[in-house]
């Protein structure tokens, strides 16, 4: 009987492991995307100045960013389970509730993320020139 529990319990801890990797990702992903587009800015108009290349890059890398950004947030989405349940609290701190919690937290990271991904990106779309 014990050997079941501490199956069960590495597996919840595998579970919960997961999902605080999956509350980081999407912020990281923002927090690089800003980080190559203000750099690739920075050296592009620091050389020639050349945006029409610098445009399509960041919006690339923008499209790239947000398919990973609504991946993550649909998987933190089916791991907070609200359709299903219909719960909005998770106050009895079981393990369901702390792994619900967690893909709250995650989803609403990712939702965070891609505005901020999106305002990140406008500047590509209304640069002239560099000068």
């Amino acid at each position: 009987m014990t050997e079941i529990t501490e199956n069960e319990d590495a597996h919840e801890f595998r579970s919960e492991a997961v999902s605080l990797w999956r509350i980081t990702f999407a912020p990281l992903i923002w927090a690089v995307h800003f980080a190559a587009c203000y750099g690739a800015t920075a050296l592009v108009c620091a050389k020639d100045g050349a945006v029409d290349g610098l445009r399509l890059g960041i919006g690339i890398g923008t499209g790239v960013a947000l398919v990973a950004i609504v991946w993550l947030g649909w998987q933190a989405w089916q791991q907070w389970d609200l359709v299903r349940d219909r719960d909005w609290e998770n106050d009895q701190g079981t393990g369901e509730d702390r792994h619900q919690f967690l893909g709250h937290a995650a989803f609403l990271l990712a939702v965070i993320s891609f505005i901020g991904v999106s305002y990140v990106a406008l500047p590509a779309l209304l640069i002239g020139t560099c000068r």
